[in-house]
């Protein structure tokens, strides 16, 4: 047995508390090419079969170029598991409260996203706080094709001891 090695000290981040973030702080989530694979395993996952999304002769006979993404399929692409910040809130996260996204571009086949969460307000309370991200997915082409806001419920701090 090895006396200096704890599993609880084996985590990628110190955990951080409310007022360890500040605002405009900025989470970077992996980049990801959608691919027909990609595609295929959304509509699997989520039971629509529509042919827009899964029938590139249906939607080039309506003048796209591939396959559409599904909105939900480009705002999974914002999922905070997929970065730093869940890891960084182990032990101070109690809840994931709300989200809301607005789609302002397509996604076809063969785009690339690149999804980010930034702090856009953080509203302090006694013992916990709300974080307030600001989500967005853009492409390859610079273009912004997804907005939106997360909401998560986080502890204030451990109380300073006494003694």
């Amino acid at each position: 047995m090895d006396a200096t090695f704890d599993p609880a000290d084996h985590r990628r981040f110190p955990n951080r508390w409310f007022g360890d973030f500040r605002l405009h702080e900025r989470f970077v989530l992996p980049s990801r090419t959608m691919t027909d694979a990609l595609f295929l395993a959304f509509q699997t996952a989520s039971g629509d079969n529509h042919p827009i999304h899964y029938d590139v002769e249906f939607c080039r006979a309506r003048g796209m170029p591939h396959m559409l993404a599904h909105g939900f399929q480009v705002l999974i692409q914002t999922a905070a598991g997929a970065g730093n910040f869940p890891f960084m809130v182990e032990e101070s996260l109690i809840a994931f409260l709300e989200q809301s996204s607005r789609f302002l571009k397509p996604v076809y086949v063969g785009d690339t996203l690149y999804p980010a969460l930034t702090i856009g307000a953080m509203e302090p309370g006694r013992t916990t706080g709300v974080i307030e991200m600001e989500t967005t997915v853009h492409n390859q082409r610079r273009e912004l094709v997804m907005s939106g806001k997360q909401r998560y419920l986080v502890r204030m701090g451990p109380k300073p001891s006494t003694g």
